[in-house]
């Protein structure tokens, strides 16, 4: 396997950094950025060893195996459907709302076209598998699939050319979501929206399952986002945010949340937790 990367904080760029050992396997270096409190890994795998050794089918298809990270996973999962708490499946229905019959990139897509007719949809994805099955189904829609990491392939796009895209699942493994979140407010349009889902390290899951919270997955999670600090990333990065899952958002073991482009990003700041 690479030898991992050593990483500066994510969201502020700071360098110094506090290990959570309770967090953290031998081998991987779970952090708190000294600076602004941002939670990440900082010895992810490079790009390469992502693409195949980490790759989500194969990460994915261990965590579905185990039937989740405790024996507790499962009942929790259907207490919070049971009370209305889950709501992954529903984001789809907000597809036309946000972004009408335009052009949505879905990064991090797998083998999945999200977005339906009359979108055109166009995804970027890193696992060589995955990107094969969604470029065929997207190049019969209008669009294409870029294979190469998220950080890189939007800024192949022309600037303004796309009216929305989708982050699902996908922030929490990208070494530089910042890169990806500049470039996404450079390749959509003015008033452009981003629907993003991914763990919430806020959770009361997490305060109370430790460990073995389901967020938690060595080494393919880099980033582990509060509602607070996915809100002044985004800030930074020159986008506003909505929290769609605010009113259950202690509970819920992810954050849903709509990113919507402003004029021009503010600049650097700290982050919050």
């Amino acid at each position: 396997m690479t030898a991992p990367l050593p990483r500066s904080c994510p969201a502020c760029d700071g360098t110094a950094a506090t290990r959570i050992d309770q967090y953290s396997p031998p081998e991987w270096d779970v952090v708190a950025c000294n600076r602004c409190g941002f939670v990440y890994l900082q010895n992810p795998p490079e790009y390469e060893a992502l693409e195949e050794d980490y790759a989500w089918e194969k990460t994915y298809v261990e965590k579905t195996r185990k039937g989740g990270s405790t024996p507790f996973s499962r009942a929790n999962r259907w207490l919070r459907t049971r009370l209305g708490l889950l709501g992954g499946r529903r984001e789809t229905h907000l597809y036309p709302a946000l972004f009408g019959a335009g052009r949505v990139l879905d990064i991090g897509c797998g083998n999945v076209v999200r977005a339906r007719p009359p979108i055109t949809p166009y995804g970027i994805e890193l696992s060589r598998k995955l990107h094969a099955e969604a470029d065929s189904e997207m190049r019969a829609r209008g669009g294409y699939c870029l294979q190469e990491a998220g950080a890189e392939g939007v800024w192949k796009f022309d600037a303004d050319f796309f009216d929305g895209a989708i982050l699902h699942s996908y922030l929490e493994h990208e070494a530089q979501p910042m890169r990806v979140l500049q470039g996404l407010h450079r390749a959509l349009k003015p008033g452009g929206k981003i629907i993003a889902r991914m763990p919430n390290y806020g959770s009361l899951n997490r305060r109370a399952i430790g460990a073995k919270w389901c967020g938690f997955r060595h080494p393919d999670h880099v980033n582990y986002f509060t509602p607070a600090s996915l809100a002044a990333m985004a800030d930074r990065a020159g986008f506003s945010t909505r929290i769609l899952n605010r009113a259950n958002i202690w509970l819920d073991d992810n954050i849903q949340a709509v990113l919507t482009k402003r004029a021009a990003p503010t600049g650097s700041g700290g982050m919050g937790t």
